[in-house]
């Protein structure tokens, strides 16, 4: 797949591109209603003989347009997005970003620069997909702005229980600690990426030693809590646990969250490597205990819960 960053303008020439059927959205999660809107541009493009795209936008428009410093967690990040797109099988990746001039352009200027200009005959967006200043075009009324330059598929909802499926459900279902439902919507285990960096090496102290990853701050993470998860290392799929939180028994007051993982059955010094967890299974609150002794207690039930799922799945 061949990765494009473009801003406004973008200098690409027309005659240089070649025709694709384009899935446009900002696809956060690249969920399984995202997940249908690219594969229908595949398919398409499969049958047109025609190599397939994707749009793409960062940062979110809301970190561009709201007043103040707005953050906007994500589910994935651009790493993570482009990963996954690519697996699905997709040719060439645009990924525009979104700025202010970027924000006022009217639909059919819009139109004509990032889908006429980048020469798309077929252009594949969900039901609720929007463009130009303020939202004005639509899947609606994207042909008054086609100069039958292309032509185009409106992908309709895709539900799940009765329920849109949506970025905004899986965040909400994060935050919550439902990952095994957010998993489902996603069609794969949430998962994230860090660098293993020192800590206060007390997981050392108490024989639970766990890799403390530095994560990107703009990523979406779960509920506190303590997890079920697999680590993707060195080519090894690893289960483990994870932890979410504070570390209340030791620390007080602390409110930057920490991501630990202790590696099942795994003793190797990990410090400056990368590893990539996977979230399987919330299996409960982070608590402040009394004594060390009886966190350990606890740490003991947690792996030994941690390996009855795993075994059992």
């Amino acid at each position: 797949m061949r990765t494009f960053e473009l801003t406004y303008p973008h200098n690409l020439e027309v005659m240089n591109i070649p025709e694709t059927v384009t899935a446009i959205g900002f696809f956060d999660g690249v969920h399984r209603g995202h997940q249908k809107v690219i594969k229908s541009a595949i398919m398409e493009a499969k049958e047109r003989k025609m190599e397939s795209a994707v749009i793409t936008f960062h940062p979110h428009p809301s970190v561009v347009l709201r007043k103040g410093n707005h953050q906007v967690k994500y589910i994935t990040t651009m790493k993570e997005k482009t990963r996954i797109i690519k697996e699905l099988g997709v040719d060439r990746l645009y990924i525009i970003e979104f700025s202010k001039e970027l924000s006022k352009l009217s639909p059919q200027e819009f139109i004509d620069h990032f889908i006429i200009g980048l020469n798309i005959k077929h252009l594949v967006a969900g039901f609720d997909y929007t463009f130009g200043h303020k939202g004005s075009g639509n899947m609606m009324n994207i042909s008054n702005y086609s100069r039958e330059a292309f032509t185009y598929t409106t992908i309709a909802k895709v539900m799940s229980e009765n329920d849109k499926v949506s970025s905004t459900r899986i965040r909400k279902l994060l935050e919550d600690g439902e990952v095994e439902e957010a998993n489902y919507l996603l069609n794969r285990p949430f998962r994230l990426d860090g660098l293993v960096i020192k800590g206060d090496q007390r997981g050392r102290e108490i024989g639970y030693p766990t890799a403390n990853l530095k994560v990107d701050p703009d990523l979406l993470l779960p509920k506190q809590g303590i997890y079920a998860v697999k680590v993707l290392y060195n080519n090894e799929i690893l289960n483990g646990m994870a932890n979410i939180g504070t570390n209340p028994t030791f620390t007080e007051d602390k409110e930057d969250l920490s991501v630990e993982v202790n590696i099942l059955d795994y003793k190797k010094e990990l410090y400056g490597e990368e590893l990539t967890v996977e979230w399987y299974k919330f299996m409960r609150d982070e608590e402040k205990f009394d004594s060390v002794q009886e966190l350990i207690d606890q740490i003991d039930m947690d792996e030994k819960n941690i390996r009855n799922y795993f075994a059992e799945r």
